[in-house]
């Protein structure tokens, strides 16, 4: 029976249809593409500790307190149009006369006075954060270096693409509000992409597609009718 075949298949795969009509049969096979699952979590993809608990909200109250820090942030630099230096020294202004009041009025209540750690960053820390600064920077110049040279001609033109994209971005807001906006993107961007994975991963196997398919044209219609003169060889 039919329906006996059916059910040892195990799970039904979706946007699949089944074979067993007679219409069916001589329709020709369909090739579904699906993007591949990777083997690795979003989480283990972050780097797997604190950061990626913020960025995924693991820890809501952190990741919100980072958010709303964020956009106070913003406002007071973008909105309220606040000076870095008036809003430095009026914090350590109140930060110096909170430690004066405490200080005055500590053996009033018996209470000890307020003690200030010699350390707050570590060596070790600071030494660690540099050195991942220095390594990504490094990389990041290897690569612009590879595609400046043209090697990968896609790659070359995606890159000058995003960058012209960036500067008229870059025109029309402050150096504030796009960092507010990327601190954004990365704080909610991972969470939404970890809730709705398999709808995103449909819509970008198929923008992959449409994409490489109008790289095809463009290289075919256009780049390929560029006239290009014959090569010289050097003679030693």
């Amino acid at each position: 029976m039919k329906s006996s075949s059916r059910a040892g298949t195990g799970a039904v795969v979706p946007h699949v249809r089944d074979s067993d009509d007679d219409d069916d049969r001589s329709a020709p096979n369909v090739t579904v593409r699906t993007p591949l699952r990777r083997r690795r979590s979003i989480h283990r993809l972050l780097g797997g500790r604190k950061v990626a608990d913020v960025l995924l909200w693991r820890d809501r109250n952190v990741s919100a307190g980072i958010l709303a820090g964020a956009t106070a942030t913003w406002f007071l630099f973008d909105v309220a149009e606040y000076n870095a230096v008036t809003l430095l020294c009026h914090a350590v202004l109140l930060g110096m006369l909170l430690l004066f009041l405490w200080n005055v009025a500590a053996p009033l209540v018996d209470r000890a006075p307020p003690r200030i750690p010699e350390v707050i960053v570590s060596e070790h820390a600071f030494r660690e954060a540099a050195l991942t600064v220095h390594r990504k920077l490094e990389h990041s110049v290897a690569v612009l270096y590879d595609v400046a040279c043209g090697k990968d001609l896609k790659k070359f033109l995606s890159v000058i693409g995003s960058l012209w994209v960036l500067a008229v971005i870059g025109e029309n807001c402050s150096f504030t509000t796009l960092l507010f906006v990327g601190f954004l993107c990365a704080l909610t961007v991972p969470a939404l992409y970890e809730r709705y994975e398999i709808e995103v991963d449909h819509l970008v196997a198929k923008g992959g597609e449409d994409l490489e398919r109008f790289y095809r044209k463009v290289d075919s219609n256009v780049l390929n009718k560029i006239p290009r003169g014959p090569v010289k060889t050097r003679r030693h």
